[in-house]
This record gives C-alpha cells, sequence and structure tokens, in this order.
C-alpha cells in the first residue's frame, strides 16, 4: 500500500468553527462545505461543524446527503437549481436556495403554492460573477413576494476584495442602496468574518478559515488562531546521489552544482500535489524542512536532503499540513491553499485525527 495519506484533524475543524463563531458572535453561521467541504469530506466536515446553525453547498447531492445522514439544519445551495425539476427536491428536502439570475426567478413558476421555499436573493455588486444587477433587485424582491411557494426571502451578495486593501466599502453601500437593511442578510466570507465585523449580518458563510487556511495573502493559519485541519504526508522510498552536473527528473530542470542528497518521495500530481511547484517549494522532512527538486511526477517528487543525514528509507515526510503550513506551500507553487486542498485525489488514504 502506498504510503502516502491526508489525515483530517476533526478537532481543528471544530476549533475553527469555534473561531468563525466567536468573530460573529451575533451572527448565524452557514459553515461552507462545497467541493467535498474544500477536500475534507462532506459529512465528516458536517460531523466536525455539527455546531453550526447551517451548510452552504453547491452540489444538490450534497445537500441531500446530509440531509438523508440526519443533519437538519438549513442548508443552502450556493448556485441555486438549474433546472424547474429540482425545485421539488429543494422543496422535499427543505433546502434553501440562491436565486441569481432572472432564468431562475422564471423557474420559480413551476413551485408549487404552499411549498415554503426559502430564498437568498443574490445581488452582483462588484465580483461580476453571479448575481441580479443592483437595479433589478427591487422588482425581483417583488416577485419573490407575490409568489405563493416561496417562504422566507433573504439577500446576499458575495465580496470580492475582502482580502485585499480595497476593502468591502464600496460593495456593502452597493449593497444596501439596492435591497435596503430591513431584511435577513448574508454578506461575509472568511475574509470578512475575520477583518469586517460591520458585515457580518444575520449570516456569515466561513469557508477556508474553517479548514485552517489563511484568506489574507500576508499571513498563515497560526496567525488567525486558526489550525490546519488537513496534512498530507507520505514516505521516503528511495534515496540516492547525484554528482555535480547531474540532473533529476523529468526535463533535468534541477542540476546539481555540488555533491547533492537525493530523497524520492511517494507523492505527485496524480495525489493532488501541484506539478507546477518548482523546485525550493518546502516540504518537512522528519522534523526538518527542506526543498523540492526539479519537476514534480505523476506519482512521485524529489526532495534535497543534502543537510538531513539522517533521513533514509521510510521517513516520513509533510508535503502540507502540521509543520510545514499550505499557505507556504501554494505561495512557492504560485497557487493559493484553497487549491491544494480540494485538489486531493481519490486515490489518497483519509485517516481522520478525532
Amino acid at each position: 500500500m502506498r504510503p502516502i495519506t491526508a489525515t483530517i484533524d476533526l478537532r481543528a475543524l471544530t476549533h475553527n468553527l469555534a473561531v468563525a463563531q466567536r468573530c460573529a458572535s451575533g451572527s448565524k453561521v452557514f459553515a461552507v462545505i462545497k467541493a467535498n467541504a474544500y477536500g475534507h469530506g462532506v459529512l465528516r466536515a458536517a460531523r466536525a461543524f455539527a455546531g453550526a446553525h447551517g451548510f452552504a453547498v453547491i452540489e444538490l447531492e450534497a445537500a441531500v446527503r446530509l440531509r438523508e445522514a440526519g443533519y437538519r439544519q438549513r442548508i443552502l445551495l450556493l448556485e441555486g437549481f438549474f433546472e424547474p425539476r429540482e425545485l421539488a427536491v429543494l422543496v422535499d428536502y427543505k433546502l434553501s436556495t440562491t436565486v441569481h439570475s432572472p432564468e431562475q426567478l422564471d423557474m420559480l413558476s413551476a413551485l408549487p403554492a404552499h411549498s415554503a421555499l426559502d430564498v437568498l436573493l443574490k445581488v452582483n455588486t462588484g465580483m461580476n460573477r453571479l448575481g441580479l444587477q443592483p437595479a433589478d433587485a427591487p422588482g425581483a424582491l417583488e416577485r419573490l413576494e407575490r409568489h405563493p411557494g416561496v417562504g422566507q426571502i433573504s439577500v446576499m451578495t458575495h465580496f470580492a476584495n475582502a482580502d485585499a486593501p480595497i476593502g468591502i466599502a464600496d460593495q456593502v453601500e452597493i449593497f444596501d442602496a439596492a435591497v435596503g437593511k430591513d431584511r435577513p442578510r448574508s454578506l461575509a466570507n472568511s475574509a470578512a468574518v475575520l477583518r469586517f465585523p460591520e458585515s457580518h449580518g444575520d449570516w456569515v458563510r466561513p469557508g477556508i478559515m474553517l479548514y485552517g487556511c489563511s484568506p489574507f495573502p500576508e499571513s498563515i493559519a497560526s496567525d488567525l488562531d486558526l489550525r490546519a485541519a488537513m496534512t498530507l504526508a507520505s514516505e521516503i522510498i528511495a534515496v540516492r546521489d547525484l554528482a555535480p552536473g547531474e540532473a533529476v527528473g523529468y526535463g533535468s530542470l534541477f542540476v546539481a552544482h555540488e555533491p547533492t542528497r537525493v530523497a524520492v518521495v511517494a507523492c505527485g500530481y496524480a495525489d493532488g500535489y501541484p506539478r507546477h511547484a518548482p523546485t525550493g517549494t518546502p516540504v518537512l522532512v522528519g522534523d526538518r524542512l527542506t526543498r523540492t527538486l526539479g519537476r514534480v511526477s505523476m506519482d512521485m517528487l524529489c526532495v534535497d536532503l543534502t543537510a538531513i543525514t539522517d533521513a533514509r528509507v521510510g521517513t516520513r515526510v509533510v508535503l502540507w499540513g502540521e509543520g510545514n503550513p499550505v499557505e507556504h506551500v501554494a505561495e512557492a507553487a504560485g497557487t493559493v491553499g484553497y487549491e491544494l486542498l480540494c485538489a486531493l485525489a481519490p486515490r489518497v488514504r483519509v485517516l481522520e485525527k478525532p
């Protein structure tokens, strides 16, 4: 059996939820568990987040799984429904839905009266991704209010720059002008939960912070009292010595300029490790940080052991997680921690740390 594993720390997940609840103590929390809970497993994350007031997902199938597993919290479909026939499922399973387009508003004509479907109307305030234009929001709210099958109506938007110096003020101003301040509202993502208490409203929607990854480029999780929940680890499966001038890996991207001891580690891009991670990406071997060498292969990557003389075949290697923050790995690879966590491959064995 290949030695690569992803260990999910359930206590870390619960701790991170508590941080979000403490930061937004006046709001209810939708724990965002889309994309298989950022690679951590939907039902596993739901167990750890059982204290949340609700869950937010993208996939209708995930919402149904949560209900059938016995979770009674409010469950929000962040992209809503895609076909009129899905409305019956939303009603049967008592799901809440985002409505973000004129097409979805039209599809609601298929919703039977007295369905009591909870709707969050999404307004585009500058992200320019999903959401009705602000000028169209009042008319959409009127349509929803007249519909006999619609239950509670809330309003929401999504911030484009809560993690950046530009902040959220302009978007909040647009939002307030479009929908007023009297309806239940949901605005704050992880960055806004941590940085902008004025945005918390009735419901917050923390995502990446729940998994122990900072939403800010200038910090790591521990700076924010967050704990890494996923540790991707493997072992050294071979050791070899390079003489000056010898190369390692596809494309010979790393060429030794001095005698170099190299470890081959059982982890590659087919496990979810980024192929584009360059030489120098941090890796923890035993209890010492070192660097990757050369190009990441499908099933293996190479690591510099020159200064770690006691490492050998079987020595544990942490690709990211405990002792090797995913933010540092992502920065070296030119991406974000979100992508690394979500990219965990199905072939990686997942273990739980209770």
